[in-house]
């Protein structure tokens, strides 16, 4: 589909279009920001002819006394050769040029319709086929997949965020993120160039400009901490409008020289972002601030005896005192970092002392309890981690799926205990699956129905374990879990969860000791029950009852 370019002149030079667009340019063929000429890279034909460069003025044209009122501000992008030397402006589509990754703009779904225009149909149909099986990408974040018929290595995917004037800094900060998590799956992938179109899109209602000023101060301050693991990056520019405007910014971060410096300096937005290029909110910084260590004087050794009244004035006028009574440090009612101090030894002393349940066998049941907000970033966490993983082998094992509805229609979710093959099992990932299987169903009042059946012929996980399972899906989890029914309990099944129960709030817990009692909750049909669970009851509840072979349909009657 593509055709190599065979001299430079058919490249884009300063923003200039392609002869063709299924033409492969290579890396070299494209100008670095660095050797651009000054003056001629901020001029530029426009193709539009309604376009004007007067909404647009040069930012590096000098006025009279910036210089001046400039020259004792220290810049925060000050000039960087090698890093400049990394930068490209280039016009046409990212996923024509010979690099290790080109950057695709999605949806959370990943699906065609709303990928960059053009890309599925230059790669190929096995670029949507991959798509379809990482199962979506949330906002924020990025994927990477093969980049089958493009001349790229790679193909990097992100979801831009949607824009709206209220949550402006959130935004940001979500874009921010896009560009950040391209840049960082470029490195562990082992790859050093890459082409990045704008990450946005005008139906998400994100004005070009700020998105410029969000693309081009990330990937700088990425660059000035791993310059050294990358050798490109090409910003990709399709309309005449972005293209201005990218010729316009780029000066203000990626300076060339002093002049363009120390003009910058007047030009630059008042708020460039933090160390990472996200915007600072005041409100969420974390000040920490040493207690005063200052000398108390010691008392005369002769204090004068005055009346009660007139001891409070001394003490109040006392001027030791005065240099503890810092306005700031009184404000506060409870120190979050103390707070914070005082868990953590807590949570040592708990560990380092006896604890009842590690004596009992039940794992660590210590510990402080975590907050909402703590409880909803660990959930945050793992969930995206979660949908970026292959978990098949885990799925296979039926250790946890999706069942059908119980008898007052709350979906429901099956455990197998016996399936739990603790030997064979990566714990971690399997906390990976149970979160991306419950999600779906956390979000209302499900059930959950737990086969017990021979399960004390496996090894199983202990109570610590299963209390952090507990905290890793949430508080949502816990207040929308209806019951859970366990069939077939034993006597150390049962003083187990007794043990959990006491440090998780209302967990409903229905022992089933009989099929035929489970099915008054949760219909037969709307179960998938492993052959040996009605062989199992058919041996404990021989003569109780009648059970249905699922295989045969045999009904089998006990006297």
């Amino acid at each position: 589909m593509y055709r190599t370019v065979a001299t430079a002149t058919t490249a884009t030079r300063g923003g200039s279009p392609t002869d063709s667009g299924d033409c492969v340019v290579s890396l070299d063929q494209v100008p670095r920001w660095s050797n651009a000429d000054h003056r001629s890279s901020l001029e530029y034909d426009n193709e539009d002819p309604s376009f004007s460069n007067k909404y647009f003025p040069d930012p590096l044209t000098s006025q009279s006394g910036a210089e001046s009122s400039s020259s004792w501000i220290v810049s925060r992008f000050p000039v960087d050769h090698e890093i400049n030397s990394k930068i490209y402006l280039w016009r046409g589509n990212p996923w024509n040029l010979e690099v290790d990754a080109v950057v695709n703009s999605t949806n959370e779904n990943m699906d065609e319709a709303h990928c960059s225009p053009g890309l599925h149909a230059a790669a190929g149909p096995g670029l949507a086929e991959e798509c379809a099986a990482l199962g979506g990408c949330r906002t924020g974040m990025a994927k990477v997949t093969k980049a089958y018929d493009l001349p790229a290595r790679r193909v990097i995917h992100t979801v831009g965020p949607k824009y709206a004037v209220k949550y402006h800094t959130a935004a940001e900060n979500a874009l921010s993120h896009c560009y950040r998590s391209c840049l960082e799956l470029l490195i562990e992938n082992g790859l050093q160039s890459i082409a990045m179109g704008c990450i946005y899109t005008e139906a998400k209602n994100y004005p070009r400009e700020p998105a410029a000023h969000v693309a081009i101060r990330t990937v700088r301050r990425f660059l000035e901490k791993q310059k050294d693991k990358i050798a490109a990056v090409v910003f990709c520019t399709t309309t005449s409008t972005d293209t201005e405007i990218y010729k316009r910014l780029l000066p203000l971060y990626f300076p060339r020289d002093k002049l363009e410096e120390e003009v910058a300096m007047s030009k630059l937005p008042a708020d460039v972002g933090d160390e990472n290029g996200e915007t600072i909110i005041d409100e969420r910084k974390i000040r920490i601030k040493p207690l005063p260590k200052k000398n108390i004087p010691k008392p005369p050794k002769a204090p004068v005896d005055l009346p009660v009244s007139d001891v409070g004035l001394v003490r109040r006028n006392s001027s030791y005192l005065d240099s503890f009574l810092d306005p700031a440090f009184m404000s506060l009612i409870k120190d979050p970092d103390q707070r914070r101090k005082e868990q953590w030894e807590k949570t040592a002393q708990a560990q380092g002392g006896w604890n009842c349940a590690k004596m009992l066998g039940f794992g660590d049941l210590g510990g402080p309890p975590l907050s909402a907000a703590e409880e909803y970033s660990l959930h945050s966490r793992y969930l995206a981690k979660a949908n970026s993983l292959h978990l098949s082998e885990i799925a296979e094992m039926k250790i946890v799926y999706r069942g059908g509805v119980d008898s007052e229609g709350r979906p429901v979710m099956v455990v197998v205990g016996a399936h739990f093959l603790l030997r064979c099992l990566d714990l971690e990932r399997f906390i990976h699956y149970v979160v991306k299987e419950f999600e779906p169903i956390i979000q209302k009042p499900y059930t959950i129905v737990y086969f017990h059946s021979a399960a004390s012929l496996q090894l199983q996980p202990d109570l610590g374990w299963m209390r952090r399972v507990q905290q890793i899906l949430g508080r949502k989890h816990q207040r929308n879990l209806h019951a859970i029914y366990v069939l077939h309990p034993t006597f150390g099944l049962k003083a187990a969860i007794f043990a959990l129960q006491l440090f998780v709030d209302n967990l409903k817990v229905v022992y089933v000791d009989r099929l035929l009692q489970l099915f008054r909750y949760v219909p037969r049909e709307q179960l998938t029950i492993p052959d040996f669970v009605f062989q199992h009851d058919l041996e404990v509840n021989g003569g109780k009852g009648l059970i249905v072979d699922p295989r045969t349909k045999y009904v089998y009657h006990r006297p």
